[in-house]
């Protein structure tokens, strides 16, 4: 099966989900971004009309979602309210929450009083998933794992050990490492209380809508300790919130648990255990930004590991007392350090940088573009092996600028991986000709009319090389001119 017959299965049976529920057909259809699943989400309209509908096969997932939705409802905890479900659970239609979270307002407004409110807010429903939902919650519905323990803890610690720790070559003792990892996921899997963990809890996953904030993608809840949801939201890399903040807020969570009644908090106690788990939650999302970024080299997990290794630095110059294990202390010192922050910050566009990157997308029916360059040479990617959206009339006159193409390039097609081997290929000239002084290089993708997929690569390769090294790049889409456009047809 096709992917394109994939996503007109997906859309058609969505659309009568819709249909179904609103006695209306939807009059338009877009797919929205996510981030690692496998689910597609697609807002559909029809007027005033709006919902989100959502295809995942794995129904076990859906069933834990669909689970703790019912749950956090009942216990007036802000979440999409599900509308309608295939017989086959794979196919459902939500409850539109616009496309503000508390990340984009924290990254357009800053950090004002407003949206401090809204991280205060998010903490008190926090709570009542915690300690309200979590007192019945049944975590035999969990997908996946159903408590996180000394062995998911562990596996955390191992997944930033391989992830990014092993990549930045350097020296500590790996038998000494582990045993003290082995320890520390003991440590914390002792750790009390054990409520419900919400597990991704990050201002990405928080929405605002009508002035209330609303949880999204919690089907990975489990059963776990309330401090690490706690840290995931304050630490949050990109975020970087200040530590006036971070205490204003963990003490008004605080005194949420007050107002809920909750008596069994040992609060020195529980700050105590707060601490570890941040420390936890930094390891892990430096994993994650090394295998997404360093392993898969996509730019957005490669721009957060600066920020990410800043968090990390700042925590430990703070609690000189953790992690109490010789060995992960010092290599967590070394990996955190000023020189090596400097590795994954972007550099400041230095002017003595004599090099300038030449991206440009071509058709093959005018032939490969010569490079201009004193040297000559460059790479030349043929994207024409990758699925064309230009076969389809929803693509056919948008562009590898346009939202729905980019969608369907990254969700439908081989191109991410195709882009992960032409970065590390083009990353590695790159490196040399800004050793060696060099002047120029070319990077050419090509694909049949030049306006899909060899755009979508070229305005990658650009952003790719911008995060990554800061220097002068110039894209040029040869052939756009000839692009085939909806105002073009329509005028004809």
């Amino acid at each position: 099966m096709t992917p394109n017959k994939t996503v007109t299965q997906i859309i058609s049976s969505l659309e009568k989900l819709f249909e179904d529920h609103f006695g209306k057909k939807p009059e338009n259809i877009e797919l929205l971004p996510v981030s690692g699943s496998d689910r597609r989400y697609y807002r559909m309209v029809n007027g005033e009309l709006s919902a989100i509908g959502t295809y995942n096969a794995n129904t076990t997932e859906n069933n834990s979602y669909f689970y703790f939705t019912d749950l956090f409802r009942k216990h007036q905890i802000r979440v999409p309210e599900v509308y309608l479900t295939s017989k086959d659970r794979k196919y459902y239609l939500q409850q539109d929450l616009g496309g503000v979270s508390l990340f984009n307002l924290l990254m357009k407004e800053g950090q004002t009083k407003e949206v401090r409110t809204y991280f205060h807010k998010s903490l008190e429903q926090l709570a009542k998933v915690q300690w309200l939902a979590g007192r019945e919650a049944d975590f035999y519905q969990c997908f996946g794992t159903r408590q996180f323990d000394e062995k998911a803890i562990m596996a955390d610690l191992l997944y930033f050990k391989y992830y990014f720790a092993d990549l930045q070559n350097i020296h500590y003792d790996k038998r000494t490492l582990m045993d003290e990892m082995e320890q520390m996921s003991k440590e914390l899997g002792r750790i009390q209380p054990q409520m419900l963990m919400y597990r991704d809890f990050q201002s990405r996953n928080i929405m605002i809508y009508e002035g209330e904030v609303y949880f999204i993608d919690f089907q990975g809840a489990m059963q776990g300790p309330p401090q690490y949801d706690i840290a995931s939201l304050l630490w949050q890399a990109k975020a970087q919130l200040p530590d006036a903040w971070k205490e204003d807020l963990l003490n008004g969570y605080i005194t949420s648990l007050n107002k809920l009644h909750v008596s069994r908090v040992d609060e020195i106690h529980f700050r105590k255990g707060y601490n570890q788990f941040v420390l936890l939650r930094l390891l892990q999302v430096l994993g994650a930004y090394g295998f997404r970024g360093l392993l898969q080299h996509k730019p957005h997990f490669i721009s957060s590991i600066g920020p990410a290794l800043k968090n990390l630095h700042a925590f430990l110059s703070n609690n000189p007392q953790l992690p109490a294990y010789p060995e992960m202390r010092s290599v967590l010192e070394r990996l955190s350090s000023p020189e090596m922050q400097a590795r994954f910050t972007q550099p400041a566009g230095l002017a003595d940088v004599k090099l300038t990157v030449q991206i440009n997308s071509f058709s093959y029916k005018n032939g490969i573009p010569k490079d201009k360059g004193s040297h000559g040479g460059g790479y030349v990617f043929d994207c024409r092996g990758l699925l064309n959206p230009g076969r389809y009339a929803a693509y056919k006159h948008l562009t590898g600028q346009d939202e729905p193409v980019k969608l369907f390039l990254e969700r439908e097609t081989m191109m991410p991986e195709f882009l992960a081997h032409a970065y590390a290929m083009v990353s590695l000239n790159v490196d040399d000709y800004l050793a060696r002084g060099f002047e120029n290089l070319s990077v050419s993708f090509g694909c049949t009319g030049g306006q899909h997929r060899s755009v979508y690569a070229a305005e990658s390769m650009a952003a790719y090389l911008t995060s990554k090294y800061n220097i002068p790049v110039v894209v040029n889409h040869l052939n756009k001119e000839k692009w085939v456009l909806q105002a073009e047809t329509n005028e004809k």
